[in-house]
């Protein structure tokens, strides 16, 4: 009976990363929901504080672009790219 315990320890992974990746994480996230028929909605996010919402067809595809937009000027996505440079 003393065995369980060790039974449950098995297969806990240890370290940061619990999923085992490349070390890559999300900084940035869109959420687009268009029902048909219904007017559609996105949010665009970022962990640099960036929140932003759009409602209706023309604003969701202008907060597309600007998502878009947003990835290549983030200042945590240019430091990440260029800790992976180096």
């Amino acid at each position: 009976m003393g065995k369980p315990k060790d039974v449950a320890r098995k297969g806990v992974r240890t370290g940061s990363d619990p999923h085992g990746g490349d070390g890559r994480h999300p900084v940035a996230w869109l959420h687009i929901v268009a029902p048909r028929g219904a007017v559609p909605t996105a949010t665009s996010r970022c962990a640099c504080g960036r929140d932003r919402s759009a409602v209706g067809k023309p604003r969701v595809l202008a907060l597309i672009d600007d998502h878009n937009a947003h990835r290549n000027a983030c200042p945590l996505r240019s430091s990440q790219e260029g800790r992976a440079a180096a």
